[in-house]
């Protein structure tokens, strides 16, 4: 008889962007490997983005089943002046203009007393709800992913009630997250959020995290059953790739593009390159898929390469991997901030299934150059290398003249989202045995 699994997930279509996609893919695959997953998750989410062409990849009759949430993105919206159904962007990303005072009062207001985040209020409820839930659904075990971190604050209090054995997924850190010296803390809500993070680490049967570097972070917090999943690819996301030669050397740049991931260096090089360059200044076109900070386009200003840029707005999710599979170079930014090692976006496996090469700029010793040398699927360049930046650009210029293809597809297939799937079933297998 297969096992039962309970996933509590903030998104989940028809929500959008990168959060989803983890999860929905185990899911898509969970019942090759015995397990039945049903999914928990909120009637009325605030994601960054919608997509209902995620909806394909849901398996049938599905149990999903949700409970209505309540966000304070309206208070938020009235207090930094954004329209009523304006979006809201995560990770410190602002579009439109530098972030005001009341932008950065909003941001102090949300570390300090939105904690962990600003769906604390759907954990009571929750909980409360789960526990009722349970004694009329058996499930063998449950997951919580996050961020946000209210998730994982679910899942610990139905732990507590249940006993049920848990897995607690990190797509990101908690407190060693790129942006959380932003938060404005205070020493009280520094010392809440440690004390949220250490008692989901203490009382999670696994935690899984996406890299190596960040598994040896929450190591470090005192987690001892750990293990390391990359994102990866879904092989049927990928039915063709065409190999022909795009129509302009275009560099692509899929997903959001905050302050910290602007490598100003680049457009500066880029300028360079053109002004010498009459043949790459008529071939160039740099392309930004999804929602991308102000500072990239006043750092494209400055060196004057604007008149290449092309943004497009959030697309559905198979529209992009037909655009990336369309690009001469694909763009990897990695975070300029002090866990750049274990940062791993999870659009660098969608890179690598449309064979086309990826320029990556980030620690040579980082996770994701790891996986591009391995592969043998593009070159990685260091922050602010910017001799080694140039020959980059002009070897892949060079190549894209010459028609050359990237060959590195027969060295992914550990990254495909069946295959990760199988990892964690058989962590469910694991954390189940003594009880099932």
């Amino acid at each position: 008889m297969p096992g039962k699994v309970l996933i509590i997930t903030y998104y989940w279509p028809p929500s959008g962007g990168a959060g989803v996609q983890r999860w929905l893919k185990f899911v898509k695959y969970l019942r090759l490997y015995g397990w039945e997953p049903v999914v928990y998750t909120p009637e009325n989410p605030e994601p960054p983005a919608f997509d209902e062409s995620l909806f394909k990849d849901l398996p049938d009759n599905l149990n999903v089943v949700t409970q209505p949430i309540w966000e304070p993105y309206q208070f938020y919206r009235k207090l930094i002046g954004a329209k009523k159904d304006e979006r809201i962007n995560a990770g410190f990303l602002s579009e439109k203009k530098a972030p005001g005072l009341a932008q950065k009062f909003s941001i102090w207001l949300r570390g300090n007393f939105f904690i962990p985040d600003a769906r604390k209020f759907w954990i009571k409820p929750s909980i409360k709800f789960l526990i009722q839930y349970l004694k009329q659904n058996h499930v063998d075990a449950i997951i919580s992913t996050g961020p946000p971190h209210s998730m994982h604050m679910i899942a610990l209090g139905v732990k507590k009630s249940t006993g049920l054995p848990w897995l607690a997924d990190f797509r990101d850190p908690w407190t060693n997250i790129d942006f959380y010296d932003q938060l404005m803390l205070s020493s009280f809500a520094d010392y809440r959020h440690r004390k949220m993070e250490q008692q989901v680490i203490k009382n999670a049967d696994r935690l899984v995290t996406v890299s190596h570097n960040w598994e040896y972070d929450f190591i470090k917090l005192g987690a001892s059953n750990t293990t390391v999943i990359t994102n990866g690819f879904d092989p049927s996301d990928f039915p063709t790739v065409s190999f022909n030669k795009p129509l302009k050397f275009t560099l692509t740049h899929i997903g959001s593009l905050n302050k910290d991931r602007n490598p100003e260096f680049l457009w500066k090089i880029i300028a360079k390159l053109v002004n010498e360059n009459i043949e790459l200044r008529n071939d160039l076109q740099i392309r930004f898929i999804g929602k991308t900070d102000i500072s990239v386009f006043e750092s494209l200003g400055k060196y004057g390469i604007e008149e290449f840029t092309e943004k497009i707005e959030y697309i559905p999710h198979d529209k992009a991997l037909q655009l990336s599979a369309d690009s001469a170079v694909l763009l990897l930014l990695i975070n300029n901030t002090p866990n750049a090692l274990g940062i791993i976006p999870g659009k660098v496996f969608e890179y690598l299934a449309s064979g086309r090469p990826i320029l990556c700029i980030g620690p040579n010793e980082g996770d994701s150059s790891k996986i591009i040398n391995e592969t043998n699927a593009g070159i990685v360049v260091d922050f602010n290398d910017e001799t080694n930046l140039q020959n980059a650009i002009l070897k892949l210029y060079d190549d894209y003249r010459q028609g050359r293809v990237s060959e590195h597809l027969d060295k992914i297939d550990k990254f495909s989202r069946k295959n990760l799937t199988g990892d964690i079933a058989r962590i469910l297998d694991e954390i189940t045995s003594t009880i099932k």
